[in-house]
């Protein structure tokens, strides 16, 4: 069922005409009874409950509200048209909010694609779109956002890991843009059918699990560690052989194959060590006598 709009009149000329039609129903009451009129006072009377009836018909419409109009269970219409409004009295009516709504779901702890256990949580940007659908489609269209946003992010964060050891791997630490948008996709689906746009969905709260989160740390500083060695021992292999061709090629001293692995075992020592080295001065020759 999709949103269509119901024919609604301004409602401040007609409250005008009203209360000018009551005032006439109350002197025709007044006047036919005081001169024993009975034809000008059930005019009177006739017209005031005409008017008092039609009155029902008044309505307000806010800035970002939708009025839904219901005739004898049916659905006749949406009435978006802001301020005083007039329409069928026999209508009933329900107000639904248009605005720009959001709110950050419980924080939630399942399991990500490697099976450890880490708490998520989002928050959640939406807005009524349709409120035929938002009305009759489901049963309490707010709820129904709470409960299938919730069950969106906990699918979505099962299938990606916490972080990942593989380059260009998606995780749900690393890469926010998709993961943004892949959460953002996954509620829209689930609340397209209840008239709700989603507007943005970000991740608010992402840790390790309190069982696990000591080991998770002590694993990300080893990785931490190791790709930082990884990084100074291919900047000290690199000066190492600069080193060595800037020797032969200037001739400043060769070295046989046993000195030169001695050479570039120092310098590796030097380079890759966690301490200053000591520098220890041969005054002697290289060479034993």
């Amino acid at each position: 069922m999709n949103e269509t709009k119901t024919p609604s009149l301004s409602g401040i000329p007609l409250a005008v005409l009203f209360v000018l039609l009551l005032a006439g129903s109350a002197a025709l009451f007044f006047y036919g009874g005081a001169n024993q009129i009975h034809a000008a006072l059930a005019t009177g009377i006739v017209v005031f409950v005409i008017v008092a009836f039609l009155s029902k018909g008044f309505f307000q419409v806010q800035p970002n509200q939708g009025q839904v109009m219901l005739l004898f269970g049916r659905y006749a219409g949406t009435a978006r048209e802001t301020g005083l409004r007039w329409a069928n009295p026999f209508f009933a009516r329900r107000a639904v909010s248009l605005r720009v709504r959001n709110f950050e779901s419980s924080k939630l702890k399942v399991n990500d694609a490697d099976g450890n256990p880490i708490e998520i949580a989002a928050v959640i940007v939406w807005q009524v779109v349709d409120t035929a659908e938002a009305v009759f489609q489901v049963d309490d269209y707010e709820n129904y956002v709470h409960i299938q946003s919730e069950s969106a992010l906990r699918q979505m964060a099962q299938s990606y890991p916490y972080d990942s050891h593989e380059d260009g791997k998606p995780s749900l630490r690393s890469h926010g843009d998709e993961i943004t948008a892949h959460i953002r996709d996954q509620i829209q689906e689930r609340l397209g059918r209840a008239g709700v746009q989603v507007l943005e969905a970000r991740i608010s709260h992402l840790a390790y699990a309190q069982e696990i989160a000591q080991a998770m740390l002590q694993r990300q500083q080893a990785g931490a560690i190791i790709a930082a060695r990884t990084k100074i021992v291919e900047g000290a292999v690199s000066m190492v052989q600069m080193a060595l061709e800037q020797l032969s090629s200037q001739h400043i001293v060769e070295l046989d194959e046993e000195r030169r692995a001695a050479m570039v075992s120092n310098l590796l020592v030097v380079l890759c060590g966690e301490r200053g080295t000591q520098p220890v001065l041969n005054t002697g020759t290289l060479y034993s006598g």
